[in-house]
């Protein structure tokens, strides 16, 4: 069984400071850059897919193949990546990721034919897939274990800003640059990115295991008994249901304001983009939350608070209405996404950290690529209300996960 030591400290451990070093704050600025840069890419793509169709005289399903094709790139290599950070060490692994994002992107803009640019998306899903999780143990292994949660919903802010650059520059710059020009810009970042990592050094912890030998395989770890199994299919499910919640929500939330309530584009736009800053305000509460009461009463009380909000969001019929429980509903859905970057490596030692990162959350994105279709096919059988309402049963799942299989990790030592 995988121990962890709560509320215990070890002066010789970096991450037990009272307060980051120079080194931690760097590496959370890399870690959320490299998530940003995700956040970045994939929203971009969908504002694309237009201009790349009409190049290309692609059918609707080739286009949405593009998409396929990156986040099957990302789901692989997320998991190839963690394994690899395990045994080669979190910064030169991140400075793979971005090398091979970087280049597979440019040559998105020199891509001839669709197979190209399908095989260039893919391999650049590859690059990115790796970038969250492995971020995110570096910076668990570097910050103090007092302000653990709330880097790591740093982390997961840096894809919400992500997501908002993609959105105010590419209706700037694509009519200028046309949609090579937009993967050539794509780029930039990666090179600023990979500058900053070049000065950055493996954290403590990994050092430390390191010297003494990588004896087990990573993904061993997480199963090697029944009550870290127990604990791992529980991660999986928190996991999954984020990710249902979050791709299903975002994929419709736009169809379902101008259909069901008539709302015209430019209002469905900016009631969504206001359900994203709720989602961006959540994540910096729960990181602030869970690492003042923990990490289950956290996750407890957004998971109950979420459940709730999607029934009320549902029966809402006034626009203003909309907008503000649009808000408050993205708070909850999606603020859980700041806490399990702390949650996943305090349940896991530093030689399988990496790993349980990245293979959790991209089964949960795997699973969560599955929301959109649900959601449609019960919007089409009921209706949408009736739809968006029953995701408050997976987030009752949730609490019962979190309550039975779910262990309280604030103030672990990383061991």
């Amino acid at each position: 069984m995988i121990e962890y030591q709560a509320e215990q400290r070890d002066t010789t451990d970096s991450s037990t400071q009272l307060s980051p070093d120079r080194h931690a704050r760097l590496a959370l600025w890399v870690s959320a850059l490299g998530f940003g840069i995700e956040g970045f890419d994939l929203l971009l793509l969908v504002f694309l897919l237009a201009p790349i169709s009409a190049a290309f005289a692609l059918t609707t399903t080739r286009a949405a193949s593009l998409m396929t094709g990156t986040l099957f790139g990302a789901v692989i290599g997320g998991i190839a990546f963690g394994l690899l950070s395990d045994y080669y060490g979190r910064i030169r692994v991140l400075r793979w990721t971005i090398l091979l994002f970087g280049l597979f992107t440019g040559l998105c803009a020199l891509a001839q034919n669709f197979w190209q640019l399908l095989l260039f998306r893919s391999m650049a899903g590859l690059g990115f897939g790796g970038e969250f999780g492995v971020g995110l143990a570096l910076v668990a292994e570097t910050w103090p274990a007092s302000l653990r949660a709330r880097a790591s919903s740093y982390v997961a802010l840096g894809g919400q800003a992500g997501i908002l650059a993609a959105t105010l520059l590419t209706p700037l710059l694509l009519k200028k640059v046309g949609w090579r020009g937009m993967f050539l810009i794509g780029v930039a970042p990666t090179l600023f990115s990979l500058a900053l990592r070049k000065m950055l050094k493996e954290p403590d912890p990994f050092v430390k295991m390191q010297s003494k030998g990588h004896d087990t395989f990573p993904v061993r770890l997480l199963f090697q008994d029944l009550q870290t199994t127990r604990t791992s299919l529980g991660v999986i499910t928190l996991c999954c249901v984020q990710q249902v919640g979050y791709y299903g929500l975002m994929t419709w939330l736009p169809f379902y304001l101008t259909v069901r309530h008539g709302l015209t584009l430019t209002q469905s736009s900016l009631w969504t983009a206001v359900t994203v800053i709720g989602m961006s305000s959540g994540i910096w509460m729960f990181g602030q939350l869970a690492d003042r009461a923990g990490r289950r009463p956290a996750f407890l009380l957004f998971q109950c608070c979420a459940a709730v909000m999607v029934v009320i969001y549902s029966q809402l019929q006034n626009s203003l209405a909309l907008l503000v429980g649009g808000a408050f509903m993205g708070i909850f859905v999606n603020g859980m996404l700041g806490g399990y970057g702390a949650l996943i490596s305090e349940l896991y030692p530093t030689e399988a950290r990496a790993t349980a990162q990245n293979l959790f959350f991209n089964i949960g994105r795997a699973i969560g690529g599955l929301g959109p279709l649900v959601i449609g096919g019960l919007a089409a059988r009921y209706s949408f209300p009736v739809a968006i309402a029953l995701l408050a049963l997976l987030y009752v799942v949730d609490v019962f996960t979190t309550i039975f299989l779910i262990p309280e990790t604030k103030g672990a030592l990383l061991t």
